[in-house]
């Protein structure tokens, strides 16, 4: 990604929302939008500077910040002092993809700004993706390590047949049950999320052999 990201911040308290705009500022994949005070004023900035991305509060001097975000086809954060379970529901119902609560630390919303920076990074072609390619972007997203990042049956599968030695993608896929195929497609997407390491071995003709290893085995 070579063009910077838009961000605007939608806050009413401007002592608040010069000190989000310079934390966005800082970042070298993004560049800050003057802030704006009001959902009008937002609804304007939304059509002539278009942004990638919104932080918005809850709620402002003109209406209710979620249903902002509810209302306009822009990436947003609720950045909220409220802490009631209702309130950070009703957001993330609305489509904000995450929700991070007043006051916070600088690092929080500077980590915040990189996860979005990278989930983009990951979903930003046009192209087709693979599940495994949005299990990884919404890991990154909210912070979840590889280890957390759930999977499916077939992969726990294939990593018990793993186990601790390195192996084919053909004896893998005796070991568990599976068609070369189904083995190979999931091994592809456990080498991309980095769960389990590829190397070649080159033979004395033909194609090289694809060897899989677990992470740690």
């Amino acid at each position: 990604m070579t063009t910077p990201l838009r961000v605007l911040v939608i806050d009413d308290d401007f002592r608040v929302s010069g000190l989000h705009r310079d934390i966005v500022a800082e970042h070298p994949a993004l560049r800050a939008l003057e802030p704006v005070r009001t959902l009008a004023d937002a609804s304007a900035a939304v059509r002539a500077e278009r942004p990638d991305l919104m932080l918005v509060d809850a709620y402002l001097p003109d209406g209710d910040g979620i249903a902002f975000v509810q209302a306009m086809d822009v990436d947003a954060f609720v950045l909220s002092a409220a802490t009631d379970a209702p309130t950070i529901r009703r957001a993330l119902r609305a489509g904000a993809l995450g929700y991070l609560m007043k006051p916070f630390e600088k690092h929080e919303l500077t980590e915040l700004l990189d996860r979005y920076v990278r989930f983009r990074n990951l979903m930003g072609d046009d192209g087709a993706l693979r599940q495994s390619d949005v299990d990884r972007a919404l890991a990154v997203l909210t912070g979840a390590t590889t280890a957390t990042v759930s999977r499916s049956a077939t992969e726990q599968l294939i990593l018990a047949a793993l186990g601790s030695d390195e192996a084919s993608s053909t004896e893998i896929a005796d070991r568990a049950g599976i068609s070369r195929a189904t083995a190979q497609r999931h091994l592809s997407a456990l080498a991309t999320r980095g769960q389990i390491l590829v190397r070649l071995r080159y033979g004395t003709t033909g194609r090289p052999e694809h060897l899989y290893t677990a992470v740690g085995g």
